[in-house]
């Protein structure tokens, strides 16, 4: 017996009733408005516990409010609701004849007793339709959580269903997504949380009930829900860990709760002691700039509004967190502010004595050596700790005077100050002082786990150097310069690194190695990286003005790319009058930076310097062209602008023309051992390469026997490839191969992952093959799989789009050079094709398809065609299977019933009867018997009545409620009597009519 989605219900409300200690609604036994998502009852009495010093009147105009948001969209009203949630509810009243006004609030954080936790199960709702979420948590009667679940027995089912139903349910009962805190959609296996606004790559499990992360790659469901739905845990959740950062609704993740927390006791204890905040270690692409903002307004609780200073060391980053902070005003219910000197910094210090967010650059409180403050409630959060926060002081030689560190003015100038250290790289095992400032870490968040839990992917790296053909020397004076901007923090470094870059520029910038570079980055990217995800990627330049002679060469290679390519550096008086157009003012930078987070946009590639290479992401990005020497923290921080999560991404590549691949391992020395054994080295070259010449091995082996030396042929036409690779699909398809056809579907997956990241190491007729088996993959997919209705449009395009990245195929295959658009089951000139085919086990599969898919529609509408389709076809697939019916005998039998279903659908039109009514009509001529009883005319005018019935009448929530279910079965057997229906002996057929009733308003 199959372990239903209606089991996989059960275990979930029996974890939130007997772990969680929820109460239980089983819906259809709960008398309420369809139309209302809330639970009023609970709500007004929740209401009045909260506030129990507030009359009545104010608690009713609050009802009033949550009724009746001002118009909008759904998201709008929905943020208006969570500041309500997080915030209570303002009103204005009359009582005793008196005006007063109030704040009400809808649920009481701190006393959790005094809170109602209600968990209902099939909550039917009439809005634009009627829909029946499978589950949702009431917090005092409003509707805050939706969880969609989905059966694990079902292969063609899964999360991912759970969350286009979960989209499905926004369009047809919005009503309900105004009150929603989170949605939840999980198929046991996994589970995961988002938003209303949040695509599905960017919902996330909850993978621990404590904050550890030990044994969280594999996460159990039970883990998952009290994970966030512990009382105490989902209120916090709630009132301190989502937010509007813009228009995008924010969950925090679970490793971001748990830090943060930490992060949070770690501050309390240190305004009380030596002002040590800690380290907060979450690698990059992790979500740290939102980490940041959670710590902030959790702040003003824990530590009665403390001000707040963000210290950043360049202006573009702190332009950027101060973006994110501003996007995100409404939850940290204050504007925060950015300090235009020293000066401004004292004045906004000093004006107040507690709040505000304020925003400055560590190079500001070198402008200056007055104090600017001794409050102990100064909370000074560094971005990137260890890059300019050392504490330290040193005579200059030539003047005398004592040169202090950054980190020691900033301490001097806020003495009694706690600091705390975000950073997404690790602190250097030398760098003392790092640790001496903010203290230890409060929480590692490294890159294996980000990967597991999906929130980064991982980076590859590509060597390219030899192609610059650079000699020995040069490629020393390269390594020098790793060593300076190894060790670029200390000062008296900065001289001796200035003499040599004048030295590097000319090596690096040379006329001939520019032009060497520009033809193989462009080589590189049209070959290998433009059809991959969106084909965005980023050049490093070593300058400002190499950045400008690689845009000009590459223009100059390839003109066309005008608005592909674009520069982005800050700009100086300073600059050639020609470089002005193309670098522009910061409006222009912030154009591009639009442009280049626009997946439609055609600027693809952004050349840079310094800028972008922390605090900016675009998740597509999967490309970055190295041409600058970096080490350390620096060089991590820059290449994980490749490692966002987007899509099917498999990972970020960094190509190589300076010989990083030194300074990367170097660079991970400090990293945690579990990195370093799973990114210690992730050269394509001993990564993905060796994986994709297995799995190439793996897909021929399961091709034996199967010739397609035409596809491999670089002549070869575009109607030879086509017929190879529905050859392929039905030499795999066959009746004797469903283990190889299962194992291939597999394994051509992992071989395509491989391929997005090796493609360039690959021998041409590497590339060829995979190109086939990737094409016979997708078709197959599609032919074999649940979900969307077959189209060969779609099936085309995808394997063009296949076909141009692995081979640079410039025609277009028609697998049926007769149909263009789609196919029809009901089109005599598809089936009349599908009779010509030679691939008959791909006729087969094609034709099951699509009979599956009307046989999939009926079960929806039409009872009586449903089981007699899905008999007919069961038994005619059984019989091939077995080996009773050959490939012509089914294809013969699988046309027939293409064909009978076409003359059904005609009947129906014929007698003017709708799809919906044709449904009924089946189910009252379903006896044979039964036409000679009664004129045709009056079966018809019968349908009508009832078909009518019924549609009035569904608004009643008969779909689980039997008390209702029995009276439209009354309602049903009047009408039948009416028309003395059905005929003596035939009292069976009633049956058939009343299941067809409840199979229909079980579909609305």
């Amino acid at each position: 017996m199959p372990y239903t989605e209606a089991n996989y219900e059960n275990a979930v409300l029996e974890v939130f009733r007997d772990t969680l200690g929820y109460s239980h609604i089983y819906a259809p036994d709960f008398a309420r408005d369809y139309t209302d998502p809330l639970h009023k009852e609970e709500l007004l009495a929740a209401l009045h516990r909260v506030n129990p010093q507030l009359p009545e009147v104010a608690l009713y105009e609050v009802v009033y409010k949550l009724r009746n948001f001002e118009g909008g969209t759904v998201l709008q009203k929905n943020i208006q609701f969570m500041d309500y949630l997080q915030n209570g509810v303002s009103v204005s009243y009359f009582d005793s004849g008196e005006q007063r006004s109030s704040l009400v609030y809808l649920v009481d954080f701190k006393n959790v007793e005094r809170n109602t936790f209600t968990v209902a199960n099939q909550w039917t709702i009439i809005e634009n339709s009627e829909k029946r979420p499978d589950v949702i948590v009431f917090l005092n009667g409003l509707p805050v959580v939706v969880l969609e679940l989905k059966s694990p027995s079902r292969e063609e089912t899964d999360a991912s269903e759970a969350f286009l139903q979960l989209r499905n349910y926004m369009h047809e009962i919005p009503s309900l997504f105004i009150y929603n805190a989170f949605l939840v959609m999980s198929d046991l296996a996994i589970s995961k949380a988002g938003t209303i606004t949040a695509g599905e790559d960017r919902f996330m499990e909850w993978k621990t009930k404590d904050g550890s992360y030990e044994n969280t790659q594999y996460a159990q469901f039970d883990t998952f829900l009290e994970g966030i739905f512990e009382k105490e845990r989902l209120l916090d959740i709630i009132k301190n860990f989502i937010c509007f950062s813009g228009d995008a609704k924010i969950l925090g993740a679970y490793h971001q709760y748990f830090a943060v927390r930490k992060a949070a006791a770690f501050a309390i204890k240190a305004t009380e002691t030596d002002g040590k905040g800690g380290v907060f270690w979450h690698t990059q692409g992790s979500g740290k700039s939102l980490s940041m903002v959670f710590y902030a307004h959790l702040l003003q609780e824990v530590l009665n509004s403390p001000t707040i200073v963000v210290l950043t060391d360049r202006n573009d980053l702190d332009d950027q967190l101060f973006g994110q902070f501003a996007k995100c005003a409404g939850f940290l219910r204050q504007t925060p502010q950015q300090a235009e000197s020293r000066t401004h910094l004292k004045e906004l210090l000093a004006g107040r004595q507690a709040n505000g967010i304020i925003f400055t650059t560590a190079q500001k409180f070198e402008e200056s050596s007055e104090f600017l403050s001794d409050r102990r409630n100064v909370i000074v959060i560094a971005d990137e700790a260890h890059r300019s926060q050392f504490i330290d002081e040193r005579v200059d030689s030539q003047t005398g005077r004592i040169q202090k560190s950054f980190g020691l003015i900033i301490r001097e100038s806020l003495p009694n100050a706690t600091y705390i250290g975000f950073t997404g790289t690790p602190i250097s095992s030398k760098d003392r002082s790092t640790i001496e400032v903010f203290g230890n870490y409060i929480d590692i968040y490294d890159m294996t786990q980000a990967v597991e839990d999906g929130a980064t992917r991982p980076v590859y790296y590509e060597s390219r150097v030899i192609h610059l053909k650079l000699d020995e020397d040069v490629l020393h004076r390269i390594d020098a310069e790793y060593d300076l901007v190894a060790e670029s923090a200390e000062p008296y470094l900065v001289e001796k690194s200035k003499k040599e870059l004048g030295q590097m520029e000319s090596i690096l910038g040379a006329d001939q190695t520019i032009t060497a570079l520009s033809v193989d980055i462009i080589k590189h990217y049209e070959e290998n990286r433009q059809y991959e995800l969106t084909g965005k990627a980023m050049i490093v330049a070593y300058s400002r003005a190499i950045g400008m002679k690689i845009y000009d060469k590459t223009l100059q290679l390839r003109p066309e790319w005008i608005e592909k390519v674009g520069v982005v550096m800050t700009d100086s008086n300073k600059d050639p009058e020609e470089w002005r157009s193309i670098i522009g003012n910061k409006r222009r930078r912030d154009e591009l930076a639009k442009k280049f987070k626009d997946d439609n946009d055609p600027m693809k590639i952004a050349i840079v310097v310094d800028m972008w290479l922390t605090g900016f992401d675009v998740p597509s990005l999967a490309t970055m062209y190295v041409y600058k020497p970096m080490a350390g923290h620096n060089l991590m921080q820059a290449i994980a602008r490749v490692n966002r999560v987007y899509k099917d991404k498999e990972g970020g590549l960094v190509v190589d023309y300076v010989g990083i691949a030194s300074a990367l391992k170097q660079a991970m020395n400090d990293y945690t051992n579990r990195d370093k054994s799973n990114y210690g080295d992730t050269d394509i070259a001993k990564t993905a390469l060796p994986k994709f010449v297995e799995k190439l091995e793996v897909c021929r082996d399961l091709f034996f026997g199967f010739d397609f030396s035409n596809f491999m042929d670089e002549k070869a036409t575009d109607l030879t490839r086509a017929k190879s690779i529905s050859g392929g699909v039905n030499f795999i398809s066959g009746v004797d191969k469903e283990k190889q056809r299962e194992s291939f579907i597999k394994e051509a997956m992992l071989l395509r992952q491989a391929l997005s990241l090796c493609r360039s190491l690959l021998k041409p007729e590497q590339r060829y093959e995979a190109a086939f088996f990737e094409a016979v993959r997708t078709l197959l997919t599609r032919l074999t799989g649940e979900g969307k209705p077959l189209s060969l449009k779609e099936i085309n395009t995808r394997i063009n789009e296949l076909l141009k990245a692995s081979i640079q195929s410039e025609g277009v295959i028609n697998l049926f050079s007769d149909i263009d658009t789609g196919f029809s089951l009901f089109d005599p000139k598809f089936l009349d094709e599908i009779a010509k085919m030679k691939e008959r086990n791909l006729a087969v599969e094609i034709l099951k398809k699509l009979l599956a898919e009307q046989v999939s529609l009926y079960r929806r509408t039409n009872l009586v065609k449903s089981e007699k389709f899905s008999d007919m076809l069961s038994r005619a697939m059984k019989a091939y299977l077995n080996g009773m019916l050959s490939n012509e005998e089914v294809i013969t039998e699988l046309m027939k019933m293409a064909k009978d279903m076409a003359n059904a659908h005609a009947q129906g039109d014929a007698m003017g009867l709708s799809a919906e009514e044709l449904a009924f009509y089946d189910a009252l001529t379903r006896p044979e018997a039964v036409k000679d009883f009664y004129e045709n005319k009056d079966l018809v005018e019968l349908t009508h009545e009832l078909t009518e019935m019924l549609r009035k009448n569904r608004t009643i929530d008969w779909q689980k409620k039997e008390s209702a279910r029995a009276g439209m079965r009354r309602m049903v057997k009047k009408l039948l009597k009416k028309y003395k229906y059905p005929p003596e002996g035939l009292e069976d057929a009633i049956a058939t009519v009343i299941g067809q009733c409840e199979m229909w308003t079980d579909s609305i």
